[in-house]
């Protein structure tokens, strides 16, 4: 699992698992469904500079996971850093990588109550999908001879010119699966000796991957534009 973020002083992430949602109460006793993610502790296993690299940024491993199951380059890459192995990996961009060290654990207070983070995530497969359920397609109607092709795509292109489907014609296939990242998102609550994250709304996957959790782009951009406008 590979991000990258916008580059900022600002920015924090970590990596977590998604056990699930459930629902709290806020001060005016509104309920508020949310996801419960327990975050890290996640280990720093690389920090890449402007000299070396080209850019600033911090490598987070996250999750245990059998030696034997990793491969040779992997297990180097974790033996320089004098870490065990861990199952999952992701960068995370900040001009304040300097401040980290190789080894540095990450747990869940990093971040705090009242945060805006986004999260990244793989989505929920769903196998093979229509265009109507995978496109939002309308489908035809039940009128003027219509017979058994209420859910079909219609036409997908013209014979003798181009006399091909073009690319990225939208058809059936397979749907979830994909990477999505959901943005604004609001904690919660953070049980930093639990290590666990309250994070408003759903997040991306199913019960048991990995998610990650970083400052929200567009509040760091805001601030940005702000503090230039100064």
């Amino acid at each position: 699992m590979k991000n990258t973020q916008a580059h900022s002083a600002a920015i924090k992430g970590i990596l977590g698992t998604k056990l699930g949602m459930t629902q709290v109460f806020d001060e005016q006793n509104k309920v508020i469904p949310v996801t419960v993610v327990e975050a890290g502790p996640c280990v720093i296993t690389q920090i890449r500079t402007i000299e070396k690299d080209g850019y600033e940024a911090i490598q987070l491993a996250f999750g245990a996971i059998d030696p034997r199951k990793v491969a040779k380059p992997e297990a180097g890459h974790f033996a320089k850093a004098g870490v065990t192995p861990r199952k999952d990996v992701a960068e995370l961009r900040t001009s304040a990588a300097n401040s980290y060290s190789v080894g540095q654990e990450i747990k869940a207070d990093v971040f705090t109550a009242g945060d805006v983070i986004d999260a990244t995530g793989t989505s929920l497969g769903k196998g093979t999908a229509g265009v109507m359920k995978r496109h939002n397609f309308r489908g035809f109607g039940d009128g003027h001879g219509v017979e058994r092709k209420h859910r079909t795509s219609g036409s997908i292109g013209n014979r003798t010119t181009p006399g091909r489907v073009f690319k990225g014609k939208r058809m059936m296939g397979r749907m979830g699966i994909e990477t999505v990242t959901m943005q604004n998102l609001k904690v919660v609550k953070v049980d930093a000796e639990k290590n666990i994250i309250l994070v408003s709304g759903s997040l991306p996957g199913a019960i048991g991957t990995t998610v990650f959790l970083r400052t929200a782009s567009k509040s760091v951009a805001s601030e940005t534009t702000q503090k230039a406008g100064a």
